[in-house]
């Protein structure tokens, strides 16, 4: 793992455990407002990554295409990987 992903796992665990402090002094008014709040950001993030996803040309296609492909088509490459 590189420095910044080390770093950035730290931050995030400190986010976490600040969160969780503070969720213990709020009032259950107030942690409604937080918890609704947080669902607004997960889906203004979701939302964000689903436009991204579809800006991607043909992607879409691609997916419905793969997914209408019979399983037994399919080669599995660890297999294909130990005979080479």
């Amino acid at each position: 793992m590189n420095d910044k992903s080390s770093a950035d796992l730290i931050s995030v665990t400190e986010l976490h455990r600040q969160l969780n402090d503070l969720l213990q002094q709020l009032s259950p008014e107030r942690l409604q407002v937080l918890a609704d709040f947080a669902a607004y950001l997960a889906n203004a993030e979701s939302e964000a990554a689903t436009q991204e996803l579809l800006a991607i040309s043909g992607l879409l296609e691609r997916v419905k295409q793969n997914q209408a492909t019979p399983k037994t088509d399919y080669v599995n490459w660890m297999l294909m990987r130990t005979a080479i």
